[in-house]
Parts: C-alpha cells; structure tokens; sequence
C-alpha cells in the first residue's frame, strides 16, 4: 500500500472565535487577590466558597495552597486571610467573621458591591427592592443578604411579576443580579414598570459591562455557525446565559463545557462552522485547549469576530494593595 492511501484528510472547521470571551475584571480582581494574599502570608489562606464559579481555577489555587469552604464554621481559629468570594456574601457573614476576629479580605467584584449599595440606599428611602436573579446563586443570597428579612422580594420570571402583591403607588425599586441574559431581564424589567409605573430602578443597568459584552459578541456571530461552544462551568450564571443566548440566536448546537474531554464529538458531524466564546470566570487556557482539541479533529482555520474593546480594571482589596 502506498504512503498517499494511508493518509485521512480532516474535515474541514471555521471556528468563529468571539471576543471579548473569558475574564472580567472582577474574576482577575478576585483571583489575584487570593494569589497576593499566599505570596505575602503564606498558606494556608481559606476562601469562603469557590473564588469564581470555574473547577480549573479553584484547583489552581488550591494547588498553591488555598482552602475552600462553604461556611466559615469549616475554618479552625486562625489568623490566615479568610477571603470571601467575588459573588458577594451576606452581612451575617462578615459579622461571624468579626466575631471570631478573622482577618477577613473581601474580594467582592465591585459591581456587585454596587447594587448592594443601591440597594441599602432604597432601602433606606423607605423602598421594597425588587430583585431579578436566581434564587439560590450566591450572588443573589449576598444581595437578599444586604437588608433585614423582608426588605427584598426575588422575582425569577415574568410570572413572579404578575403574582407580585403589592398595591398600586407602593415605594418599590427594582435591582438585578449581574451575570443575567440581558434579553431576559430586560422583560421583566418591562413588566415591572407596567405594573409599578413609579418603581425607581438603578441609574445604570445592574448588569454587568462584561456579561453584557460576552452576550452581544454572541448575538453577532450565532447566525454564522451551526454550533457554538461555551466554554464555563455548569454552576456560572454567565456562562449558562451565553449558551442559552446561542441557543435562543438559531445555533442548532449550544453547548457548556468545562473541558475539551466534555465535548461530544459526534454532535460536530457535518458542521461546519462552530463558534467558540467563554464565561467570565473562564481563563483563557481552556480555549486553547479546546482548539487543540478541534485541531485533532478538524482542518481548523480560526477568524476572530470583535464586538467591543474591554480596559476596565478592579484594584485589589485595599488590605493587599497596603502591601504591594
């Protein structure tokens, strides 16, 4: 047999890549700020639950010396940094941690801390918050978290909407978690003023510049591609947005993966243009993975699809800038 029989050609696959895709600057923030905080103090340093919402971080750090926990009654009397995550946690936290003198370093993305702040501020105003989000994300129990029982209602759907029983001219705000489709909320949000005309909202959206971006690079390459791979964790909001934005767009495939291992070969049959974009807490070495992956596969010929330039930068807490 000669060496030309031998030989398979790959199928060939444009591979749409979006950008921006991956990190945020509120991600970077929180990673780097457990990072800083082993090169000054050592390990171990405690995290109170996953940093960013991504299995390859969380390992990373671990691996460097971090110790994740769900609750702080996990965490033995100590003077490591005990660091809460980028979601934001409730004032009950913070206060346990002042009671048992931890040395507490929040690394919350500030643009959740700013709907916290909005939200104290209604509430002061003698306001309800309306909060869109997902019941149970942490970020959403950090919000709820902010104010005594009560002082936040959370609507999930339109129909949370139409069940709302306030009275008409009741003082009422709305407020919304960071990481949600801005398709989605952008409905309810109408659906509150239809039935709250007065309601009083955020000066500007709640939701994030990067969720939003990530969203928006989506929707303009979707309707070029058969399929498109969301490269992120199964419990990251963002993430599971974007797939659903893909979806919701005409992509025929949508899929979530962590890994390149995840992926379902046999769903790429025939295609032959896929579009690849990342969550927010998903670093960029996962992408390349997963092009790697395809390359095995594929004749694989990348075009980069640029729908907004990203500069925003987070400082790091100011208990770890003090020691840079």
């Amino acid at each position: 047999m000669s060496n030309s029989a031998s030989i398979v050609t790959k199928p060939s696959l444009r591979v749409i890549l979006c950008a921006p895709r991956g990190f945020c600057a509120g991600v970077v923030r929180a990673i780097d700020a457990v990072e800083r905080a082993l090169q000054i103090y050592g390990a171990p340093v405690y995290v109170r639950h996953e940093i960013v919402h991504n299995k390859y971080v969380v390992d990373d750090l671990k691996s460097k010396g971090a110790i994740f926990v769900e609750e702080l009654s996990e965490i033995p009397d100590t003077q490591a940094p005990v660091i809460f995550s980028a979601h934001g946690v409730p004032r009950s936290v913070q206060a346990a941690a002042d009671t048992r003198n931890f040395f507490a370093i929040d690394a919350t993305c500030p643009l959740v801390t700013k709907v916290h702040r909005e939200a104290e501020l209604h509430h002061r105003r003698g306001r309800t918050i309306i909060l869109i989000g997902h019941k149970g994300h942490p970020e959403v129990e950090g919000t709820i978290g902010q104010l005594p029982d009560g002082a936040v209602v959370l609507v999930e759907t339109l129909a949370d909407v139409a069940a709302l029983a306030f009275a008409p001219g009741s003082p009422l705000a709305w407020a919304s978690q960071t990481t949600l489709s801005v398709d989605d909320t952008r409905d309810i949000v109408s659906a509150l003023l239809a039935r709250f005309p007065d309601i009083a909202g955020p000066h500007k959206d709640d939701i994030c510049y990067a969720t939003t971006n990530r969203q928006e690079a989506v929707k303009a390459v979707a309707h070029d591609a058969q399929a498109m791979i969301v490269v992120g964790a199964p419990n990251s909001s963002n993430s599971q947005r974007l797939r659903e934005v893909a979806e919701r767009e005409g992509c025929r495939i949508s899929l979530l993966v962590q890994r390149a291992s995840e992926i379902e070969w046999a769903l790429f049959e025939g295609v032959q243009t896929l579009a690849i974009t990342a969550g927010a807490s998903a670093p960029e070495i996962l992408v390349d993975e997963i092009i790697e992956a395809l390359r095995k596969q594929f004749d694989v010929k990348i075009e980069v699809v640029t729908t907004a330039q990203e500069n925003m930068f987070f400082p790091l807490p100011r208990e770890l800038r003090e020691k840079t």
